[in-house]
């Protein structure tokens, strides 16, 4: 059960957001003025290699949502702006909608950084949940996010966006995995804490895991010859290892993975498994819920 919102707590997930920000040389704060919203709304624009900022949010949007109170953040080295993050109320929780970092400064730290003070942020509302989604394809997204930053897997959602026309997701089908983050669950404050549980995909496979699909020397999907048996063992799915890269290089055999990944975990789903992890070479690890 997750633990009760306290002043202590609160001052805690704060002071960790700090340290978080000052390892990597970072100030994250709010963003108030119309030119800095303009300035965040061009950065999540060359994220995402965007024509447009009105393809992804523009700075009319953040202006509204920084003004009844959401979520618009930045993150400053110096006086340049190098990660932006947007957030916005729903039901009970805050939905983190969109949030990058400049491609030069990526898995730097940045992110994390982003991350932690969304989450005292969050905390000092009164909030302990945040939830958003993302590209089931992304292997660093998915570790980091089940991992690094300590969310759950709750739900796979085919074509979720419906077609978008942004530089990274133009005609690509937008699967998506739902995550929920539970701001003072274990997992979430030791994650906080620097402290990764990460997956021992050797150990997994030593005791029976079976794969549900795997990956070619071309990194292309190889499911095996027959389903395996879905018995209560550690079941293992592949995704690319660099599916963006791969869109770059061959599209052609990375547009066969959205498929293929869709039906190897919808299928583990309907048949009461949850995803539990995801390794650092990009094996996710759905295990049985019973």
């Amino acid at each position: 059960m997750t633990e009760q919102i306290t002043v202590d707590t609160v001052v805690q997930a704060e002071e960790l957001a700090r340290a978080a920000a000052d390892r990597v040389g970072v100030r994250v704060r709010e963003l108030s003025a119309v030119a800095e919203q303009n300035a965040a709304a061009d950065l999540l624009c060359r994220v995402w290699r965007a024509d447009s900022p009105d393809q992804l949010v523009n700075a009319g949007m953040l202006r509204a949502l920084e003004h009844s109170g959401n979520y618009v953040v930045g993150a400053y080295r110096g006086r340049d702006l190098i990660g932006a993050a947007v957030g916005f109320f729903g039901s009970g929780h805050l939905h983190s909608h969109i949030a990058g970092v400049d491609p030069d400064r990526q898995s730097r730290g940045v992110g994390f950084a982003l991350k932690q003070h969304q989450r005292a942020w969050s905390l000092a509302r009164g909030i302990g949940e945040v939830c958003w989604t993302f590209d089931p394809l992304v292997r660093r997204n998915a570790h980091v996010n089940l991992h690094k930053l300590g969310a759950t897997a709750v739900e796979y959602l085919p074509d979720f966006y419906g077609e978008m026309n942004d530089g990274i997701n133009t005609g690509e089908a937008t699967d998506r995995i739902y995550v929920r983050w539970e701001l003072l669950s274990p997992a979430a404050s030791a994650a906080a804490r620097g402290e990764v549980r990460e997956v021992d995909l050797a150990a997994l496979r030593a005791d029976g895991a079976a794969e549900l699909l795997g990956r070619t020397e071309r990194d292309a999907p190889a499911p095996p010859a027959a389903p395996p048996p879905m018995d209560g063992r550690v079941l293992l799915v592949a995704v690319p290892g660099d599916v963006e890269q791969l869109r770059f290089e061959n599209r052609e055999v990375a547009k066969l993975w959205r498929p293929a990944v869709r039906d190897a975990i919808c299928g583990a789903l309907e048949a009461g498994y949850r995803i539990t992890g995801m390794s650092r070479d990009g094996w996710y690890v759905l295990e049985d819920k019973s």
